[in-house]
């Protein structure tokens, strides 16, 4: 049963290394405009650090400078007509490309690549889009499809209408040029929250830490070593009120936040942001080993949470959500958050009750803890450095060779 148990959390940590990097969502757009006299154009957002992966180019690596992109210009359009595509009852929709230019977010530089449709006199009610850029290396990656400008639909100037949303296993949809869904792009900013958080590494490994605790409880005898300092609960019961009453301070934490930074009632920095979230990691785990706030857990969990909310909102916030759907997006990403929340709590509170009785319980808590404050003080230096220690590509390297050998890639 130990190894079992050994085995798992192994495999869980090093596959969520190779699919994660905290609050670096790889993402790719389309932007629409809708003319009804003029026809289709629109634009393909790329992030140049996906264009550095795939071709190797190392791109802006020493500013946004569009004489460095301009040589691959080629090369970049016959690669999006390769892996997109549009078309209709009418046909296929030939894209014409128009030109290219940089935007600088918070998730990173994009290329932007400029088109427009041919064939769309009339315009058709449905349009059938294909979508499969970066999928190949990253499975991680997901797309979106934004209608900026439909006045038939009545959508004017609006960047947060995301209709369509793609993946690696599903890279068609259809696009209905009729009429808006808030529906779609509600079901979609759904999506996006639970993977969010089953992405981001940093944002599990705080729960993590959060969780581990539940299922004992701490003697108060200060005498005792902290191997030594804990004992298993006796019912269900009461561990699972301590998780429930402590991620629901976190919960209420991180939606004060995101909803006021989503609102732009208040701004951080987001290299602090990001720092403050490591370092939550840390002092939750140490917490563990020493206690700081001595029955009032769930203030780490309150506070920290707050930050973690603002590291949400950079997400919802470089997606260009904004206007009159923010309502809807605020929700929606809030309840994919929670979703994704309950489903890490369901995956892993079962096997921690499981094994609490077991004499090496302790270890793995306290080893379990001393791993998250490593895990901490590495992403910390990071983020405040702003380097890469590449870790993280070193084990994602091996788990790729490790899958090639055994048939998996």
């Amino acid at each position: 049963m130990k190894k079992i148990i050994t085995r798992f959390l192994f495999a869980f940590i090093l596959l969520n290394s190779l699919f994660a990097n905290a609050h670096a969502p790889e993402q790719g757009f389309i932007f629409l405009r809708i003319y009804e006299s003029d026809g289709i154009e629109g634009r393909f957002e790329i992030q140049a650090e996906d264009l550095n992966k795939i071709f190797n180019w190392g791109l802006l690596k020493e500013g946004n400078s569009l004489e460095a992109i301009e040589p691959h210009y080629q090369e970049l359009r016959a690669y999006i007509l390769q892996h997109s595509s549009f078309s209709s009852s009418a046909g296929i929709h030939n894209v014409t490309f128009k030109g290219i230019d940089v935007l600088s977010t918070g998730l990173g530089d994009y290329i932007q690549v400029f088109f427009d449709l041919d064939n769309v006199d009339p315009l058709p009610d449905t349009m059938d889009v294909n979508y499969d850029i970066a999928f190949e290396e990253s499975p991680t990656h997901r797309g979106f499809l934004t209608m900026e400008y439909n006045w038939k639909a009545g959508v004017i100037n609006n960047e947060s209408n995301i209709s369509l949303y793609f993946t690696p296993s599903s890279t068609t949809d259809t696009l209905d040029l009729t009429k808006v869904s808030v529906w779609k792009g509600f079901v979609a900013m759904i999506k996006q929250g639970v993977w969010h958080i089953w992405i981001g590494t940093d944002h599990i490994f705080f729960l993590i830490a959060l969780i581990l605790p539940a299922v004992v409880w701490r003697r108060r005898d200060k005498k005792l070593s902290p191997l030594k300092s804990w004992k298993p609960v006796t019912r269900f019961k009461p561990a699972f009120s301590y998780i429930i009453k402590i991620v629901t301070f976190f919960t209420i934490a991180h939606t004060i936040t995101l909803s006021l930074a989503a609102l732009q009632i208040i701004s951080l920095p987001g290299w602090i942001v990001e720092s403050i979230i490591a370092f939550s990691i840390g002092l939750a785990a140490f917490h563990n080993i020493k206690p700081i706030f001595k029955g009032r857990d769930w203030v780490i969990a309150f506070v920290f949470g707050l930050f973690h909310g603002f590291g949400f909102a950079s997400v919802l916030g470089d997606i260009g959500l904004k206007d009159e759907f923010l309502v809807y997006s605020l929700l929606g990403f809030n309840i994919g958050v929670e979703i994704g929340q309950l489903v890490i709590i369901a995956l892993i509170f079962p096997i921690l009750f499981l094994i609490r009785n077991r004499k090496s319980y302790p270890k793995i808590l306290i080893g379990g803890s001393i791993f998250l404050i490593l895990a901490s003080i590495y992403w910390i230096i990071e983020r405040v450095f702003d380097v890469n220690l590449g870790v993280e590509d070193t084990i994602t390297y091996w788990l790729y060779e490790i899958a090639v050998k055994l048939g998996l890639k």
